[in-house]
């Protein structure tokens, strides 16, 4: 029998800004209530990032997020997961400092310096909402995402290791995945690992049927039956990619974080519309939810009451 599905909400993120969407959460409540409402759908995790509440740029100012992370802990029993990628010109340090104080069940972690390129959407726009925008977006047509390994070993290490949280390994190409590999040989991760596989961001893998297939086979065949499979697509392949994941006995994430959509031209007006959406498909193909208790089964993770918020 096919295990339930983990299904992950990313809320927020860092790479659509306020003016592509009225409905992306900006202030901590919309943040919270956002999330809480995710959960109550379906999603078993929760991925959460921060953003000044003014102007909606990303940040990782601790305060920002001891405003919203309380409540989604009180109204909830979704699982937290925090960002380590923040936003783009933020140090690995400074991206680092949320989870160290906060010290939640999980993080994501990237496995792999990269291009990681928005400077197309600036086109598409005539009028920004904030000044910021533009420039932020731009900036990433010469823009390293860097996670080298030195980076990530500290990362393991000081949050891993330091906070007893685990990680959501994000991988957007197949190279990520033999660097994940490469830190199991040398016994700084510990399965079970939850290997997000990743698709459609410019100067990653792209959203095709045949890399989702390849991924998945080099990730049996580098990590056997030592981990969880998920995938996140882009845009609008996010439904499907992950429909598709889950048909072959993995996990799906989904979140205005990845796409703003719900439907061809049609905006998801919030997080929760989207987890609904991939619920009702998964349950018509006959494949069950997981809950919150049951992901943290299945991650080995230390528990909510573990936490620092």
């Amino acid at each position: 029998m096919p295990k339930p599905v983990i299904i992950s909400c990313a809320i927020t993120g860092s790479i659509h800004t306020p003016t592509m969407s009225d409905y992306l959460p900006v202030t901590p409540d919309q943040i919270a209530e956002q999330a809480i409402d995710a959960a109550k759908a379906g999603a078993a995790i929760l991925h959460l990032h921060a953003r000044e509440p003014e102007t909606g740029r990303p940040t990782g100012d601790i305060n920002t997020f001891r405003q919203f992370l309380p409540r989604i802990k009180q109204e909830t029993d979704a699982v937290v997961n925090i960002t380590t990628g923040g936003g783009h010109n933020m140090t690995v340090e400074q991206r680092m400092q949320p989870p160290l104080d906060l010290q939640p069940e999980m993080c994501s972690l990237n496995m792999g310096s990269m291009n990681f390129a928005l400077y197309p959407l600036v086109d598409r726009y005539k009028t920004w909402k904030h000044d910021w925008e533009p420039g932020y977006l731009a900036g990433t047509r010469d823009f390293i995402f860097k996670n080298t390994f030195k980076d990530i070993e500290m990362i393991l290490e000081q949050i891993g290791e330091g906070c007893s949280t685990r990680f959501e390994y994000e991988c957007y190409d197949v190279g990520h995945l033999y660097n994940l590999a490469h830190m199991l040989d040398r016994k700084l991760v510990k399965p079970p690992l939850f290997v997000q596989t990743i698709f459609g961001v410019l100067g990653g893998i792209g959203p095709d049927l045949e890399n989702l297939q390849f991924m998945r086979h080099t990730a049996n065949k580098l990590f056997g039956n030592n981990y969880e499979w998920s995938v996140l697509a882009a845009g609008r392949h996010q439904m499907s990619m992950g429909i598709t994941c889950a048909n072959m006995g993995g996990n799906v994430r989904v979140g205005l974080e990845d796409s703003l959509y719900i439907a061809k031209g049609e905006f998801a007006k919030s997080n929760a519309e989207q987890v609904t959406k991939l619920t009702r498909l998964l349950k018509e193909m006959s494949l069950e939810i997981a809950t919150p208790d049951q992901a943290r089964e299945r991650l080995a993770l230390k528990g909510a009451e573990n936490v620092s918020f």
